[in-house]
């Protein structure tokens, strides 16, 4: 028997959010639940949020948050953190800590010819060549076809609007009011931290499933 494969965006700490789309979701045994990234940091319950993909999810994926997380444990330079992050390093354990570092990039779900990332990937090149540093934190592509900040660049094209596919793109790390569709991508997430939505997307058929935000946690 053939599951679903579940696509969940950024939770950002959001542990009671997750519970009720867990609820919603009713996952079986042959289902595969596919988090992508950026489980942690701003929202209040990081370590609840781990605890619960490492008892429900298939696979996490790498989040630049992540990233940041294990940069700095690796270095022990502050200089990788943001205010927040403090809070979450007094949540993870030993066991967290291992989950964060076996984090893969992709997600490749072959027979819906679709790959999950967190932030996506540069245009005419292919996915799986493309560095961590590009697939966790990409959102534009400046005049040079090189990721950029959109800060830095903000008339630049967000990189799914340059996708040509295939194979079709589900990420998050952009955040959005609703989930935002192209041709070859979707981007889902719906900023739950910033009293959005969580929200997942069901394939086969790209069903949207979501929770609203219970209050905003996170001032932007």
């Amino acid at each position: 028997m053939k599951g679903r494969v579940i696509a969940v965006g950024d939770i950002h700490g959001c542990a009671w959010e997750f519970e009720r789309l867990l609820e919603q979701l009713a996952l079986t045994r042959h289902d595969r639940l596919i988090l992508l990234g950026d489980l942690i940091n701003r929202g209040p319950e990081s370590g609840r949020v781990i605890a619960l993909a490492r008892a429900h999810a298939h696979r996490a994926l790498l989040g630049n948050h992540e990233l940041r997380l294990l940069n700095y444990r690796r270095t022990g330079d502050p200089t990788h953190l943001k205010k927040s992050d403090y809070d979450t390093l007094r949540q993870l354990s030993a066991e967290d800590w291992a989950y964060l570092e076996a984090m893969p990039s992709t997600y490749y779900a072959q027979e819906a010819g679709t790959v999950l990332v967190h932030g996506g990937f540069l245009p005419g090149r292919a996915w799986w060549r493309q560095p961590t540093r590009v697939v966790t934190r990409i959102q534009v592509v400046g005049p040079d076809g090189e990721p950029r900040k959109r800060s830095d660049f903000p008339d630049a094209p967000h990189w799914s609007e340059l996708w040509q596919g295939p194979p079709f793109v589900i990420y998050g790390h952009t955040p959005r009011t609703d989930p935002q569709r192209s041709r070859w991508t979707l981007g889902i997430d719906t900023s739950c931290v910033l009293g959005g939505a969580l929200t997942a997307c069901v394939l086969p058929g790209r069903e949207i499933v979501q929770v609203r935000a219970r209050q905003r946690y996170y001032a932007a």
